[in-house]
């Protein structure tokens, strides 16, 4: 009987484990799918994926996501992106800041109304980019541009409701 308490026990750390590595997994994902080529047409509806990914997080788990790890992941973005340090970072940290202020209220939204917050936030971070552009002396970006919070406002509820399945089968299997 003792061993069947331990082999349960591990079992359920393990799966504690696995359910907490959902978090790392999905910025990678978000990470390596920022980095996915598309050509030069459509590259304003490249979504900003790491941003949508992280904005999952903050609403569901912000005792596990704040301004620190958006910050880090940033500068991972700017590593692997080869833009300028420190880039994503400030705009991770800007939209995480955001999030973080309003998320009482966000929580509350419907789906639809979230993802028009989230679009306002993906907007707020295109501005930001121009200004950062704008002081590094980088020509204006095309029209385009201003494409992607468009685009996020048509993803969010679909990669909130993946987030949130995968996350609820992982604690479910957990318990």
């Amino acid at each position: 009987a003792g061993r069947t308490h331990v082999r349960t026990a591990t079992g359920g750390a393990l799966m504690r484990v696995r359910g907490a590595a959902l978090l790392p997994i999905s910025l990678l994902v978000a990470l390596l799918l920022g980095l996915l080529p598309i050509p030069l047409e459509w590259a304003g509806l490249k979504p900003f994926w790491l941003a949508l990914v992280l904005c999952y997080w903050l609403l569901e788990t912000p005792e596990r996501v704040g301004l620190g790890l958006a910050f880090g992941v940033g500068l991972a973005a700017d590593l692997l992106h080869g833009t300028l340090l420190g880039e994503h970072a400030l705009r991770l940290c800007m939209l995480a800041f955001i999030v973080l202020r309003f998320r009482p209220r966000l929580r509350f939204f419907t789906l639809w109304q979230q993802a028009l917050a989230i679009s306002a936030m993906l907007l707020n971070d295109r501005v930001v980019v121009l200004m950062i552009r704008g002081f590094s002396g980088e020509a204006l970006p095309p029209t385009g541009f201003w494409l992607s919070p468009l685009v996020g406002l048509a993803i969010w509820p679909w990669l909130f409701l993946a987030l949130d399945g995968l996350r609820l089968r992982a604690r479910q299997r957990g318990e």
